[in-house]
């Protein structure tokens, strides 16, 4: 999980800054373990994408509910989605 999101957190910004977010979140997930009594379960890199994703979808359709839209997805082929949407 760590690792990818440092490497999310890099491809957006410099690796300087993305060291020190990666740095801030281990930080964060040891005191909570520590002040918490929890053990840290690394879900992986494919669980952090996973959520990142819903997260994404998620925001993506909050922002277009606040501007007036509706969004519909649309299952299947990633490119015919690309034609319906006329892109």
């Amino acid at each position: 999980m760590l690792g990818a999101f440092y490497r999310r957190t890099a491809a957006r910004r410099d690796a300087a800054k993305a060291v020190t977010a990666t740095a801030r979140k281990l930080a964060i997930l040891v005191y909570n373990s520590l002040k918490h009594g929890v053990a840290y379960a690394d879900g992986g890199a494919d669980e952090y994408e996973r959520r990142f994703q819903e997260r994404s979808i998620s925001n993506l359709k909050r922002r277009a509910r606040r501007l007036g839209f509706k969004l519909v997805t649309v299952e299947g082929d990633p490119s015919a989605a690309a034609a319906v949407a006329g892109g």
